[in-house]
């Protein structure tokens, strides 16, 4: 007869084989419990990513009147012509009825460096916009290809 001890580290041996056995059966088309517990792709409400644009790109998209071009820079240095709104990036949420209600509001976001409009262009994508750009590298890449800002 083998010493208790011994005796318990093969059932646990056993017991974890089986387990690693059960688990390799499972055919590759029968989900997990991990596997049912997501709803399939049809059924989950669909998110709308924000679009990094360059300056030429982002031009040409405010130049839309239906657009609303959001400065979310803080502090304050200076405006893309035809600015509509000033909201800093991390107040978006809360300014909420500084914003349209209709969700589908073609939106343009900018910062001095892009790193702002990006965490503002994700809030309002979170928000449920549908359209949003935002400018990549900000007024510094608006002013390096040769645009320039107004100021207040």
């Amino acid at each position: 007869m083998r010493p208790l001890h011994l005796r318990n580290a093969c059932g646990i041996a056993a017991g974890a084989l089986l387990l690693v056995g059960l688990t390799g059966c499972a055919s590759a088309g029968s989900p997990t419990a991990t596997q049912s517990e997501v709803p399939p792709a049809s059924t989950a409400p669909a998110l709308h990513q924000a679009h990094s644009v360059d300056p030429q790109q982002f031009d040409a998209l405010i130049a839309d009147p239906k657009r609303l071009t959001i400065n979310v820079h803080v502090p304050y240095e200076g405006d893309i012509a035809g600015t509509d709104l000033s909201i800093p990036f991390d107040q978006i949420p809360a300014r909420a009825d500084a914003l349209p209600p209709e969700r589908t509001t073609p939106l343009a976001v900018y910062c001095r460096s892009g790193r702002m409009s990006q965490i503002a262009a994700t809030a309002l994508s979170r928000m449920g916009y549908q359209d949003v750009v935002e400018l990549n590298g900000g007024t510094l890449a608006w002013e390096k290809s040769g645009r320039s800002l107004v100021w207040r």
